[in-house]
């Protein structure tokens, strides 16, 4: 939790100074500026503080965002049925657990990977998208993915999620959390966590509403790259095998991940022997140069002719 955040907030919502609010909390004023400046809150004294502002377990720095409890929670009933609508259509056998939110983490995540890319999310919900959700008719729903620009991007940020998740559940999971691999303290132990940012890089390029996209993706995937070579090469040392090219998990498109992963959940993959993906990187490595030393011979006017004759016991 940021303790920062919390008390930022608590200030605006009361419209007090520090000084007054350490009168009320019991606190010294000198407290109240070392939680600005982010150093530790203990639980019950964030609990205090939440009851004080009524916030329950809702995100500060979504509510400092929105402007007010009011649009935050008008925010998160769309972003949770847009969540809730995706879930219900994913089709690759896995459940997304992050669209489920159970952390509550969901919105925050949503809001800060849209403004890494540079969407111009409003902070009032537009007012077409004001409405009891739950009693929507088709019409309705059609205009809420499809008839504004923020909840359908939104949504289509959801369903790729769904895929990208299912592709990390069905072959990637089992080896993050294997303890067998040493995979604790490592780039890898981020694969999960922004599996969003992962899935805001399968969306569709827009520059003028998504102007920072492209340099989002080159970072993400360059991180991506990095904690899932971190992974290949911790079951090559423990001789684990793989059941996929793991790298497919970046440089695939959603719709491609989400049929592999509803492949291997409906135990298809079981019916024959998955390729040893290790000798497979070895053919592929020895394909290029097979393709790609011949044209550097010629290019440099070597005539080679190569001697087998040594390659065969005898």
């Amino acid at each position: 939790m940021n303790s920062q955040s919390l008390i930022e907030l608590v200030l605006k919502t009361l419209s007090c100074s520090q000084k007054e609010f350490a009168l009320q909390l019991g606190v010294s004023q000198t407290q109240i500026t070392k939680w600005k400046k982010g150093e530790h809150m203990s639980y019950d004294m964030e609990k205090k503080i939440r009851a004080i502002i009524n916030i329950g377990d809702e995100d500060p720095d979504f509510i400092l965002w929105a402007g007010s409890i009011e649009e935050a929670d008008k925010w998160k009933k769309l972003i949770h049925f847009l969540a809730e609508t995706a879930e219900d259509s994913a089709e690759t056998g896995y459940v997304t657990y992050p669209l489920s939110d159970e952390l509550g983490l969901l919105c925050w995540q949503t809001l800060e990977v849209l403004m890494q890319i540079g969407v111009g999310l409003p902070h009032e919900v537009p007012t077409e998208l004001d409405f009891d959700y739950e009693s929507a008719d088709e019409d309705q729903f059609l205009l809420l993915v499809e008839g504004n620009p923020y909840s359908k991007l939104i949504y289509d940020l959801f369903l790729a999620l769904n895929d990208v998740w299912g592709f990390y559940n069905a072959y990637i999971m089992e080896l993050v959390f294997d303890d067998n691999l040493g995979l604790e303290n490592t780039g890898a132990e981020n694969i999960e966590p922004c599996l969003i940012d992962l899935a805001a890089c399968k969306l569709e390029n827009n520059d003028n509403f998504m102007p920072k996209l492209v340099e989002f993706r080159h970072r993400t995937v360059k991180n991506y790259e990095e904690w899932i070579n971190i992974v290949k090469d911790k079951a090559f040392r423990a001789g684990v095998p793989l059941r996929a090219e793991l790298m497919e998990l970046v440089t695939r498109d959603h719709e491609d991940l989400g049929q592999k992963a509803e492949t291997e959940s409906l135990g298809l993959n079981s019916a024959r022997l998955h390729p040893d993906i290790y000798m497979n990187e070895i053919l592929c490595s020895l394909r290029t140069i097979h393709q790609v030393l011949p044209a550097i011979l010629e290019k440099l006017g070597i005539d080679f002719k190569l001697d087998d004759s040594e390659f065969y016991i005898k």
